[in-house]
């Protein structure tokens, strides 16, 4: 018998509204948290909305995925070195802090209008932080897709 730990996946719902202090530190909600001690996620610059830029974060087996979907992408399209080159540069790898939190660099929270509050997004496998004025108007855009969306689900 294996003494090995079955780790429950972490699911990502729900949204919370958090204050961003003054070294742009960002509370974590505890259920996101990773289990162990040491392990990164990685903020991306997403600016893949209308609504305007925000921040995707993405727990390790999430990171893995997106680079297997970009590397199996054809040699020659271009746009495999365009996502490689955006996501590489776009994104960094943080750490939780002792207090649950991680610090978003200057750059990507001017990008993503972070100022001193934000709302973390659940999405199931991943999460966003928005600025709570961009997320309004996602959640405007997203009430115009929900009736087509939820026609997948019946």
């Amino acid at each position: 018998m294996s003494d090995a730990k079955t780790v429950p996946p972490t699911y990502y719902n729900s949204c919370y509204r958090h204050g961003v202090d003054e070294k742009r530190r960002v509370q974590i909600p505890a259920k996101w948290r990773p289990e162990d001690d040491g392990t990164e996620l990685t903020v991306v610059l997403w600016p893949k909305h209308n609504a305007g830029t925000c921040l995707r974060v993405l727990p390790p087996e999430q990171m893995a995925k997106l680079m297997a979907d970009i590397d199996a992408m054809p040699k020659g399209d271009e746009k495999k070195t365009y996502l490689k080159r955006a996501i590489g540069s776009g994104s960094v790898q943080v750490a939780l802090d002792k207090a649950g939190r991680i610090c978003l660099p200057d750059e990507m929270a001017r990008a993503a209008d972070v100022k001193d509050e934000v709302v973390l997004v659940g999405l199931l496998d991943r999460f966003e932080i928005w600025s709570p004025v961009r997320y309004e108007k996602m959640q405007a855009a997203d009430a115009m897709l929900a009736h087509e969306a939820f026609k997948f689900m019946e």
